[in-house]
């Protein structure tokens, strides 16, 4: 199915409770790239190291998978909607108190707050979203990723417009934002029909029994050590204004969002789900290789040109984890995000110390090794991935009512 059939005005034509869970979910995104700019000047605003500073994204990123566990658990027994708004209070608290920060510890762990906040609010949102759109469920995740998109693009430039007078305004900016998120939602959503069954915090462990669905969190593991190295190791390389650099992942957020949204779906049904994955993993691995040994301006370039790749994948992995296995969509998300986003722990944390031991290219090999592994397991688990896809494929889109992008 090509989401595009939905039609504009399936699109468009939303109630206000999807638009404001949309809205929510733009700022909630935001949020993942808005330290990028001002990562150089926290660091000297605090007096601490790059390695301290990316800390940030390491405390944020190890938070939201361990909280995959329980947000199926929280949200089949307090509903979506109280999820959201839980999940929004405890962003606006946490990023408020990130900007009164006196020292990158305390900075470091308010991000582990937010992240939790974030990590109960973006995984309830895209149900919410569906539950309640008009136009069909393929609308809805057009939707939702255009918000995916758009806040990944507009995170870095709000965090550069408001980090050039100080690091702390961004995380004001986020909680005001936020908090503007939770009085729409609080007027315009209703509560949402809870599941049948209640989720467990162990029903996404067990869903990974499943070698489908295994197989993608392992591939997107090694995937997501590479876009995070670029997101989070990349501004110290660079060594940018604040301005220039916020442009430089604005542009990046871009392309992301063109590519996640509307060059991915078309790729995919020409080539097939996986050709268009490993292809676009092996070009990730080549782009940070020469963004690692090029001058500035090809940095630069590279960075930006990474966005490209990083919005096909994103769109293919996430079908991909939802449609592959036979566990119930919510179930499955759950598990293949607490896999994946150990690498978004890491990758901050790693790279900075990698530069340390040897020199500031060594981390984008690494990023491009990580990149060719993640090909790798798709090649070597094709038969397993694409059969075991079409064979849940109308099962689920009859299950549960969410369109699936088959290979």
């Amino acid at each position: 199915m090509d989401p595009f059939d939905a039609g504009a005005d399936g699109i468009l034509r939303q109630p206000r409770a999807v638009w404001a869970t949309a809205g929510a979910s733009v700022v909630a995104f935001m949020g993942i790239g808005l330290v990028d700019p001002i990562l150089p000047s926290i660091a000297q605003g605090l007096d601490a190291t790059a390695g301290q500073v990316t800390l940030l994204f390491t405390s944020y990123f190890l938070i939201t998978a361990f909280a995959m566990l329980v947000t199926g658990f929280v949200s089949s027994r307090i509903g979506g909607r109280r999820t959201l708004l839980l999940g929004l209070a405890l962003v606006v608290i946490f990023a408020g108190l990130s900007g009164t920060s006196d020292t990158v510890g305390q900075l470091v762990g308010y991000r582990a707050g937010w992240g939790l906040g974030n990590a109960l609010f973006v995984s309830t949102a895209l149900a919410v979203i569906v539950g309640a759109a008009a136009g069909g469920s393929a609308a809805a995740i057009l939707l939702y990723e255009s918000a995916l998109g758009l806040g990944m693009a507009c995170g870095p430039l709000l965090g550069a417009l408001l980090g050039d007078a100080s690091w702390r305004y961004p995380f004001f900016g986020t909680a005001v934002l936020m908090a503007v998120g939770f009085l729409c939602i609080t007027a315009f959503l209703k509560e949402q029909p809870r599941p049948a069954r209640r989720t467990s915090p162990l029903d996404p462990l067990r869903a990974l029994g499943h070698g489908g669905l295994a197989s993608a969190a392992a591939s997107a593991f090694f995937y997501n050590y590479t876009f995070f190295t670029v997101l989070a190791f990349t501004p110290f390389v660079l060594n940018m204004t604040p301005y220039r650099s916020g442009a430089v992942f604005f542009a990046w957020g871009v392309l992301l969002a063109v590519f996640s949204v509307v060059v991915a779906p078309r790729l995919q049904e020409r080539f097939g789900s996986l050709k268009v994955l490993g292809g676009s993993l092996v070009l990730l691995a080549v782009d940070v290789l020469v963004l690692g040994y090029g001058d500035h301006t090809t940095a630069v370039v590279c960075t930006i040109l990474s966005g490209a790749f990083i919005g096909v994948n994103n769109t293919v992995y996430t079908e991909l984890a939802l449609g592959v296995s036979d566990a119930p969509r919510p179930v499955a998300s759950a598990g293949y995000n607490f896999v994946r986003w150990f690498a978004a722990a890491a990758a901050p944390s790693f790279a900075p110390k990698i530069e340390e031991w040897t020199d500031v290219h060594v981390p984008f090999v690494v990023a491009a090794v990580t990149a060719a592994a993640g090909a790798l397991v798709v090649v070597v688990r094709r038969e397993a991935l694409t059969r075991e896809a079409e064979e849940r494929e109308p099962r689920h889109a009859a299950q549960d009512g969410v369109a699936v992008f088959a290979d």
